[in-house]
């Protein structure tokens, strides 16, 4: 298991959900976000970041107990690039490549991390590593080297790391993942009552 540092983005409000908070909801009787972060935290012995919105918050209470650092992202609202650029200037330094991690895209397991992790190979020249789906779409997770660093730092408003991986060109190796697991995520209550229905519970 390499210890590569992984960033896990939990910082935006649910926009669709009405009124309820999607990383809050449970499956098996445990919140999504504590879901996501245990299986982070056993990815890698390095550091996992975790960018919430500023405390107080109950997204806190449901990472209680995990080894992490829980990072408040103070401009939450504006949107994911100012999760990913605070996340990034908290890598400690000399990072050499970081993990970032979605907290709503249940179906990832742990080894999927890891295999995108295993993966990373800076001298073939790639800068960019993505988990995809089985028939090759883009997901997540998503690692950056950190030559692209200070690009994601200057990121402003709701597009992630869109610009970034798009201006990377042919320097992105997709990793591809079991099923449809790097691109599952629940938006709505419809999306996660059809996902409980179809595994049974």
């Amino acid at each position: 298991m390499k210890d590569f540092s992984l960033i896990l983005l939990a910082a935006r409000a649910p926009r669709r959900m009405g009124g309820r908070d999607k990383l809050l909801e449970e499956i098996a009787g445990e919140p999504l976000l504590r879901r996501l972060a245990r299986r982070a935290r056993a990815a890698t012995a390095g550091p996992l970041i975790v960018a919430l919105p500023p405390p107080p918050h109950p997204r806190y209470q449901a990472l209680a107990g995990l080894e992490l650092l829980c990072l408040p992202v103070m401009a939450a609202a504006e949107g994911m690039n100012a999760s990913l650029r605070t996340a990034v200037a908290a890598l400690p330094e000399g990072c050499p490549w970081a993990m970032v991690l979605l907290a709503d895209l249940p179906e990832l397991e742990t080894a999927d991390l890891q295999k995108v992790a295993a993966a990373v190979a800076p001298e073939t020249g790639k800068r960019i590593w993505r988990g995809a789906t089985e028939s090759g779409k883009p997901g997540h997770p998503i690692v950056f080297h950190r030559e692209l660093f200070d690009q994601i730092k200057s990121l402003a408003g709701d597009g992630g790391a869109r610009s970034v991986v798009a201006a990377a060109g042919d320097r992105v190796q997709l990793v591809p993942l079991e099923g449809e697991r790097a691109r599952t995520d629940l938006d709505t209550p419809e999306a996660w009552a059809a996902w409980r229905a179809a595994r049974g519970n």
